[in-house]
């Protein structure tokens, strides 16, 4: 079981930066896919970026070259840094651990709000 608290979303002008945080609880983080998603008003969730327990990454076209995904394996902590900001990033952005093995199953956090806003 693994428990996903996300942190650090607020408002930012457009082309400016944020941080986001992802901090889990339980045991045999670094065993964990972790990814990024995000989910704009009323439209469907999507992926935004995903980094597996092997440090691999991966990225949605629209944050190719803006993002920038990693993570601590010390400190159970999976970060997204956005840069160049813009308008459309503007949602909720959620936190999802898959675990290593069979059967798989998927934890997500609560999410959190980031808005790009003049």
């Amino acid at each position: 079981q693994v428990q996903l608290v996300e942190s650090g979303g607020g408002l930012v002008q457009p082309g400016g930066s944020l941080r986001l945080s992802c901090a889990a609880s339980g045991r045999a983080f670094s065993t964990y896919d972790m990814a990024w998603y995000l989910q704009a008003p009323g439209k469907q969730r999507e992926l935004v970026a995903t980094i597996r327990y092997i440090g691999s990454t991966n990225y949605g076209d629209s944050v190719k070259g803006r993002f920038t995904i990693s993570r601590d394996n010390g400190k159970n902590t999976v970060y997204l840094q956005m840069n160049s900001l813009k308008p459309e990033d503007t949602a909720v952005y959620y936190c999802k651990a898959v675990n290593f093995g069979f059967p798989k199953r998927e934890y997500w956090g609560q999410g959190t709000q980031v808005t790009v806003s003049s």
